[in-house]
């Protein structure tokens, strides 16, 4: 569990190091435009949950692409949202 939060910290600080960058000095819970969304800057409890979620969203996204399923529109368009609120990139094909 130690391991997780240590992660959850490492990958939060990347996170607050990306938001900076594209986004300047924003205080946590304030609200700024991203790749044409409002996002809100998360506190670090926020990310985890938003991250994990994230993570695995990409992962079955991924694994699905490799199969060669189709994917629903809509699975995209919440996979985008995602990766804006987290200031990522989507996954290629999303």
């Amino acid at each position: 569990m130690t391991q997780v939060i240590e992660d959850q910290s490492a990958h939060y600080d990347e996170y607050l190091q990306r938001f900076s960058t594209e986004l300047g000095n924003v205080e946590v819970g304030a609200f700024a435009k991203y790749q044409g969304r409002l996002i809100k800057k998360l506190s670090l409890e926020e990310f985890s949950a938003a991250h994990v979620e994230y993570t695995e969203m990409a992962r079955h996204f991924t694994e699905s692409l490799e199969r060669g399923d189709t994917i629903n529109n809509v699975v995209i368009k919440l996979l985008r949202e995602q990766a804006s609120a987290l200031v990522l990139k989507p996954p290629a094909g999303a």
